[in-house]
């Protein structure tokens, strides 16, 4: 496990509900990126499709957010998943809902999907249970660029100062590129 400081360089879901954000992503987003994972020594490429139709209401995230701190990951899963989508994350073989978002004070944008989208690993004898969410952070620059990182098969738990800690699936993030408008 591992504090994931890129796309969750949250202070935890907690702190982030309790902070106004502003508007630096513009509704409806839909991005076409460039996905790169590693498998061992194997790198994969592939393309991702986000849509986002709109922000996550304050008072959704809130629930969710108050659920891993209170009651720990399950309770957050079972606060997630009846939430209405809000958009979607797709690769060329699956499609998940997503059901979280969160802008950040660097303008940086927070995704979670509410299912896997994809187990990458090069060891076959790892177990999948518990690995429920897809998690994708997207930083956007002033001439259009998109950049972030995906993890397609994660777990957190809330950190003992507040934060959340990411358990990734996979041995490495993957890493996402792209521009808006294409």
């Amino acid at each position: 496990m591992r504090a994931f400081g890129l796309a969750l360089s949250i202070a935890g879901l907690v702190a982030l509900v309790t902070l106004p954000t502003r508007a630096a992503v513009q509704y409806p987003l839909n991005l076409t990126l460039d996905a790169q994972g590693k498998m061992g020594a194997t790198t994969i490429t592939s393309k991702l499709t986000i849509k986002v139709d709109r922000p996550m209401e304050d008072s959704r995230r809130t629930r969710v957010a108050d659920a891993l701190q209170h009651g720990g990951y399950p309770n957050a899963l079972n606060t997630l998943r009846p939430l209405p989508a809000i958009g979607s994350i797709a690769s060329q073989a699956k499609t998940v809902d997503v059901k979280y978002t969160r802008e950040e004070k660097d303008g940086s944008l927070i995704i979670i999907g509410d299912r896997p989208l994809f187990f990458l690993s090069p060891d076959p004898t790892k177990g999948r249970p518990g690995y429920e969410l897809t998690v994708v952070t997207l930083r956007f620059d002033a001439k259009g660029g998109v950049t972030g990182q995906m993890s397609g098969a994660a777990r957190v738990k809330p950190s003992p100062d507040g934060g959340v800690i990411l358990d990734d699936y996979a041995e490495d993030l993957v890493q996402l590129k792209g521009q808006l408008g294409k």
